[in-house]
């Protein structure tokens, strides 16, 4: 970036100490509707954000002009906002670091348009080809995302890489007696990667199996939480993982390391190089690595960034999180799943339910993990699924991995969050 060396300059006689952050993305959306293409959307953007710390005070801005005058008025605008920040003896940067992990994260090969678009044309031929009771497609996207980053600051450390993604997404529509939908995605560094008629023969085949679904009786079932629908509870159970609430005093496992508080078969890593957000570095500069949070049901430990690890007094786990240049960082989790079991707990089972989607997540309870969500599935007899649909599923989410009996081996990374289908006992359902 044109100023970038200019920025760096004009910042390092102002502050204590300073941290520059450099980002370039280019993205490309298609989409596709009736087997041709529908839309298609290109963006570049190119930035740099600056924090700087003086007397205690951390102060943030960025800005996506280039050149020397935007350098300046960027630096001049952080000082200016210097005399109002907020006090706190917290604020640091990490120091250099000697290596970084190796990983392939980077596509240098990519692919031809004629094939990204021959991908997206034989998922919805895929979708609409399974069945004459699917009636319509939507969101059928591919996104092509290349993102590079350099950071640096005043203490010595200096890092720089980059990745692609590629993002596969579609949603079909069957009709029968009743109407169902269904949505799913897949995502992957690397364009071998994607596999279009693989995801639109999926996608058809859950939405057609929901068709025709009826209510359960209310009672306590036995069954299995797919990846999808487990995802979604880790993603509400990740918050009490993070330093920043044990110091806010919002989570259920302080004073709890080496305790077990999970079931004895559930094991949780969080880990930077993981899930669509994997790269070589957080978002200040630590190196990537697996943090284990639960062992063999037992909670290990918190994850931190550099601000809450010196509240705490302990070295960064990797933690400090970044989306952007628009926003600094913040403790979260960076790929964060359940390993997978040592056996395939779905191709032998046979009675039961399958909770396949949960709907309403973000209004389970972080802090206690309770919940009450909307459900739909399968409920097996004998080996013979039939669908359910309209139950609410409740409960608590540190109670249900108590409950895991068995992990199974089909792991699957949706976004930030991983996990395998998981055997549960104890399943609250509300119907009829």
């Amino acid at each position: 970036m044109k100023g970038y060396e200019t920025t760096e300059a004009a910042i390092s006689g102002l502050f204590d100490d300073y941290e520059l952050y450099y980002q370039k993305e280019k993205s490309k959306k298609i989409e596709s509707r009736e087997k041709d293409i529908y839309g298609l959307e290109v963006k570049e953007e190119e930035g740099v954000a600056i924090r700087g710390i003086r007397n205690n005070r951390m102060t943030f801005a960025y800005t996506y002009d280039q050149g020397e005058k935007a350098a300046e008025s960027l630096v001049q605008h952080l000082t200016h906002l210097a005399p109002f920040a907020v006090y706190d003896e917290g604020w640091n940067f990490p120091a250099g670091y000697e290596k970084y992990p190796s990983a392939d994260l980077f596509d240098s090969k990519g692919a031809e348009d004629s094939e990204k678009r021959e991908a997206l044309f034989s998922m919805e031929k895929a979708i609409i080809d399974y069945d004459r009771r699917i009636v319509a497609t939507r969101n059928c996207e591919l996104h092509e995302i290349e993102v590079e980053t350099k950071l640096a600051n005043s203490k010595g450390l200096n890092a720089e890489g980059k990745k692609t993604l590629y993002i596969l997404t579609g949603l079909c529509v069957a009709r029968d007696k009743d109407e169902v939908s269904w949505y799913d995605w897949l995502w992957s560094n690397h364009w071998s990667g994607v596999d279009g008629e693989r995801l639109g023969r999926s996608i058809a085949q859950k939405a057609i199996s929901f068709l025709s679904g009826r209510q359960l009786e209310t009672g306590t079932y036995e069954g299995i939480l797919t990846p999808q629908a487990s995802c979604d509870l880790l993603s509400v159970l990740s918050s009490s993982f993070l330093a920043e609430n044990l110091y806010k005093n919002k989570t259920r496992l302080k004073d709890r390391a080496g305790e077990r508080c999970f079931s004895d078969v559930v094991n949780i890593v969080d880990s930077g190089l993981k899930g669509t957000g994997g790269f070589y570095f957080d978002g200040e500069g630590v190196p990537a690595g697996d943090n284990v949070v639960v062992k063999n049901g037992r909670y290990m430990g918190f994850l931190y960034d550099s601000y809450y690890g010196m509240k705490f007094g302990v070295p960064s786990t990797g933690n400090g999180t970044r989306t952007g240049i628009k926003e600094p960082p913040k403790c979260g989790p960076r790929g964060m799943f359940i390993e997978k079991g040592p056996t395939d707990i779905r191709s032998s089972f046979n009675n039961g339910i399958v909770i396949e989607e949960l709907m309403g997540t973000h209004t389970a309870n972080p802090v206690t993990g309770d919940f009450s969500l909307g459900a739909i599935g399968h409920i097996y007899k004998g080996g013979t699924p039939t669908p359910f649909k309209g139950v609410i599923f409740s409960g608590n989410i540190f109670q249900l991995l108590n409950n895991v009996k068995a992990v199974g081996t089909d792991l699957v990374l949706y976004g930030t969050y991983g996990s395998p289908s998981l055997f549960v006992e104890d399943m609250k359902i509300s119907g009829i």
